[in-house]
């Protein structure tokens, strides 16, 4: 099973190896999204957890008692279709190939399946088609 999640550490747990922890206690993968931690700043992480669904819930029990906050990342990518031009810049970026162009129409497809809403296509898109829903 996979959840997306954001994670919120307040300063006292940046310095805390979590993904480390939730790899080696948890058997839960850890896939980073987005990280924004610094020292002695609250920090925050976007992250794919996969693992045994009673693992995962293990994991993010031990998550919320060492003050945590978990939050569902509900964000996902829009895309503007009269706004498009279909230039192919964001295929270029989209680590996951969630953003392709279809080789008989040269049009953009979008496979929000495989989206991981890393956000790199937004400032790449020259008429500014893509944005999130937040």
């Amino acid at each position: 099973m996979k959840k997306r999640v954001t994670l919120t550490f307040p300063k006292k747990t940046v310095h805390q190896p979590i993904t480390y922890r939730l790899a080696k206690d948890f058997n839960v993968a850890a896939n980073i999204i987005r990280a924004q931690v610094a020292p002695n700043q609250v920090g925050k992480l976007v992250v794919e957890l996969s693992g045994d669904i009673d693992q995962l819930e293990d994991a993010i029990a031990w998550l919320q008692e060492n003050d945590i906050s978990i939050s569902q990342a509900s964000r996902e990518i829009l895309i503007d279709e009269a706004a498009c031009v279909h230039c192919g810049l964001c295929t270029g970026v989209c680590p996951t190939g969630a953003l392709s162009l279809d080789p008989e129409t040269f049009q953009l497809t979008f496979a929000r399946s495989r989206c991981i809403v890393c956000e790199q296509c937004i400032p790449s898109c020259p008429v500014e088609a893509i944005s999130t829903n937040l």
